[in-house]
């Protein structure tokens, strides 16, 4: 449905917060460029995202023929422990004082993740939309997209008159969702009706690895998901519908899945927000999942690798950057180095210092250095020492090409890749999950050479490493992104909610 002759204001505020994450998002941390753009604010904003998989990227293109776009402020941050107050506040500033300087609008649209906790707030995307609805008033549609993994809150849904999530982990069809969002609110605008809303939360906390959506039960789900968009019944039209499978590590009443569905009646939104949590309780057995030590993962890939079979990828999930992780740890990495792995690397390790004094030592130079660990992901993990091989270095930049970052224009800080026996390693200047391809081939690595792949991801690496694997392991090696829920710490979940699927109640002695 296209619609043209409106003002949209759009902008955007994201964040994953790990609540047991060693470090907190400051205000810097949304200023610089990482894996993704640096803080975007007036015109600049509505160019810097073409061509990019991201959600603003998709709205913009779906909106901006016939219309008028104005810009307010997009930003976000690597995920990490809480926000800090002061960017919370600071950017949110900064987001009201340019949609006031917008004038008249008929709709507003934000990107926003729907994990965010900050210092002063559960509820970090609740308390966004409240301002924003705030100071628009109660009858102009406000519209945003989340992602997959975003707590969803009673505030959230109430506040906003849609919230469009993603369907895919690894996210592939982060623009695409951001296409969705503009089509809903385009409906809002032109029907200038209001849709009835329904909202399911379900009983269990669902492990980040296994939400992957290419395998099963998830694949199922968001395959009724799909179906149930769009369907017309005796009771109305189901005009969108959401399944966020939430993100854990998260101690706050509100965590875990829930189902949002929006229809012409509200039994209509009733109805199919219902069929998908009841699917969502069925396969509650088989979320559970298979979790590998770092010695008996890295002893098995030795056996297994065969030359042209493709690499063993083992997932360094605990330590993922993408879920509050500072990847640096250097369990597995130990482990590749003890059992004289060969043909094996591992990518990417956070250690600026380390890939500073490398980089000052040269190409082919050798330098003793004392690896990762450094900023407590992990306690009890100490840097690993040896002598290192400089093979290549880089300042970082380069065009992501898999489908998960795809178009983006990577910032990694000064990057090297090491060399100690038979394991490589990228070290790198600033944090970023390792999804795509080129964070290996920048530096003259063909990953699909390998036979032995770490990555400090979580399911992201599949969309771009999973068609090459030959066998893909999810390893619990430090680090803070606890794999075992059980095993965080948990204070404030809500009484009864189960940690683990199929797992003892929260508070239920």
């Amino acid at each position: 449905m296209e619609q043209t002759g409106m003002r949209i204001a759009v902008g955007g505020f994201q964040h994953e917060t790990n609540t047991f994450a060693p470090t907190k998002a400051d205000y810097a941390a949304f200023e610089q460029a990482d894996s993704w753009p640096a803080l975007q604010r007036g015109e600049g904003l509505l160019s810097a995202f073409k061509g990019m998989n991201v959600p603003i990227a998709g709205f913009i293109d779906a909106a901006s023929s016939g219309n008028t776009l104005l810009p307010l402020v997009w930003c976000s941050a690597t995920p990490s422990a809480y926000v800090t107050e002061d960017a919370f506040e600071r950017i949110m500033a900064m987001m009201l004082e340019d949609l006031a300087a917008a004038g008249g609008f008929d709709a507003v649209y934000l990107d926003l993740h729907g994990a965010m906790v900050t210092e002063h707030f559960d509820d970090g995307e609740g308390e966004i939309l409240a301002r924003i609805r705030a100071a628009i008033g109660p009858r102009v549609p406000l519209v945003a997209s989340l992602d997959l993994h975003a707590n969803v809150t009673a505030r959230m849904v109430g506040e906003a008159d849609a919230l469009i999530a993603y369907r895919t982990y690894p996210h592939v069809d982060m623009a695409e969702t951001g296409a969705r969002a503009a089509e809903h609110l385009f409906r809002l605008v032109t029907s200038g009706a209001r849709q009835a809303k329904a909202m399911r939360r379900l009983d269990y906390l669902i492990p980040l690895t296994a939400q992957c959506t290419l395998i099963e039960p998830a694949a199922s789900i968001y395959g009724l998901v799909s179906e149930a968009e769009g369907h017309v019944s005796g009771n109305g039209r189901v005009s969108s519908i959401s399944f966020t499978t939430g993100f854990p590590p998260v101690d706050i009443p509100e965590c875990g899945p829930v189902v949002v569905a929006y229809a012409d009646t509200e039994a209509a939104a009733a109805e199919a927000a219902q069929r998908i949590a009841d699917a969502a309780r069925e396969a509650e057995p088989d979320f559970r999942e298979k979790l590998w030590s770092a010695r008996d993962a890295v002893a098995h890939a030795i056996a297994h690798s065969a030359p042209g079979r493709g690499p063993i990828v083992l997932a360094d999930t605990q330590d993922n950057p993408g879920a509050g992780g500072n990847g640096d740890t250097v369990g597995i990495l130990s482990e590749l180095i003890a059992q004289d792995a060969q043909n094996a690397c591992l990518a990417v390790l956070f250690d600026p210092e380390s890939a500073a004094r490398a980089a000052e030592a040269g190409e082919g130079a050798r330098v003793v250095l004392a690896l990762g660990a450094k900023t407590g992901g992990a306690p009890g993990e100490h840097p690993l020492e040896g002598e290192f091989e400089v093979m290549r270095i880089t300042d970082g930049e380069f065009l992501a090409t898999g489908p998960f970052y795809g178009g983006s224009r990577m910032s990694l800080g000064t990057t090297v890749r090491l060399r100690i026996g038979g394991v490589q390693v990228v070290v790198a200047s600033r944090k970023g999950q390792c999804a795509d391809k080129e964070m290996i081939r920048h530096t003259g690595l063909e990953p699909r050479e390998l036979g032995i792949l770490v990555v400090k991801s979580s399911v992201h690496f599949r969309a771009d490493f999973g068609p090459m694997a030959s066998e893909v392991l999810v390893v619990e090696s430090p680090g803070p992104n606890t794999a075992d829920l059980a095993k965080l710490p948990f204070t404030r979940l809500r009484k009864g909610l189960r940690v683990t699927p199929m797992g003892a109640g929260f508070g239920v002695s």
